[in-house]
């Protein structure tokens, strides 16, 4: 009896999770930055941002979240009746842990009044400690959004924190020393070298994940060239090859996305910034976790009641105007429960 390629036990597999998908009205949900083949049985590719928004308006009874365990916490606030799934409980966050409610709590006690503004990189419990969620696409928008008097705690990227600082001019905003692991795989020289090797390439860099925010920090410094740079949503991302000229790109991510770049845009040629940017939090869920998931509905993600009440209102307005959206943002009211 011949045994089955390698190829072949994957799609074997992929059909038999989405034969269970449909038995259990499942929805798979993965991050651009997951395993070639995970991606390719999701439902719904993309970033943080548009997975939350998938995970608020589907009918689906439950959700396999493959991505991190954040991000699985922000779909079950957002669709508190659905069952979450985590194929995975090993799928952390490095930035995420930089940080937790109560360094969060002390830290606030040493500036009473200043309003909190948080990455969508944050746990739960820190998302309900907090005024405001954002993206790297709207951080800007969300501090400009805030009076200029207003002391602000921006946590916890501190790329992303210098480059909105640097952009807002906010001298009372005080900023968080965390970073993501995968920031040290994308850096000026890297970006200087891929350039040089292929000069003719448009620089795209995808503003709401955690490793460009080093990035953005390095052109707002003047350390990169902004000629010929891109900056974009996935689907902008994805969309830019079919409408630029340009055959080659470099991309300024996680490599995970270059899967998704390739195979809806064949006919061009894609270059990570720099290889080595890969997050291993993100490749530990596998086609076989995935099933498991569905086969035991086992890592269950749930978010208690308090928390999840007071962590929706920061999520909701991430949620709200992310992406491009212009909704106008007021500040959080002193004295005034941000869950309320």
């Amino acid at each position: 009896m011949a045994i089955a390629s390698k190829p072949d036990a994957i799609a074997e597999l992929q059909g038999e999770i989405k034969k269970l998908a449909r038995a259990r009205n499942a929805v798979i949900l993965a991050h651009n930055y997951e395993r070639a083949e995970v991606q390719d049985v999701a439902d719904f590719v993309g970033d943080s941002l548009g997975l939350s928004r998938e995970a608020a308006k589907t009918r689906a009874d439950v959700i396999v979240f493959c991505g991190v365990h954040f991000m699985a916490e922000t779909a079950a606030i957002l669709s508190p009746k659905k069952t979450v799934l985590l194929p995975d409980m090993a799928a952390g966050c490095s930035l995420a842990s930089t940080i937790d409610a109560p360094a969060l709590r002390r830290w606030k006690a040493e500036h009473p009044g200043a309003i909190v503004v948080s990455y969508v990189n944050t746990t739960a419990e820190v998302k309900a400690e907090s005024d405001y969620c954002c993206t790297s696409g709207n951080a800007v928008e969300v501090v400009n959004s805030i009076p200029a008097e207003q002391e602000i705690l921006f946590l916890p990227d501190m790329f992303l924190g210098a480059h909105v600082r640097r952009l807002t001019g906010r001298k009372n905003m005080h900023v968080w020393m965390g970073e993501c692991h995968v920031h040290a795989g994308i850096d000026p020289e890297n970006i200087r070298l891929q350039r040089s090797l292929h000069p003719e390439a448009e620089f795209l860099i995808h503003p709401e994940c955690g490793c460009s925010t080093s990035v953005l920090e390095a052109m707002s410094a003047g350390d990169v060239e902004p000629e010929g740079v891109q900056i974009l949503s996935t689907e902008g991302m994805i969309k830019r090859p079919a409408l630029s000229d340009a055959d080659e790109f470099i991309v300024a991510t996680e490599v995970g996305i270059l899967h998704r770049l390739r195979r809806e845009n064949p006919s061009k040629r894609f270059f990570a910034a720099n290889e080595r940017a890969s997050c291993a939090y993100m490749k530990v869920t596998t086609l076989p976790k995935v099933r498991d998931a569905l086969v035991r509905t086992q890592h269950r993600i749930t978010v208690p009641d308090d928390v999840a009440r007071r962590a929706r209102r920061a999520i909701e307005r991430m949620v709200a105007i992310g992406g491009g959206a212009k909704q106008p943002l007021s500040p959080v009211p002193e004295g005034v429960d941000p869950g309320e």
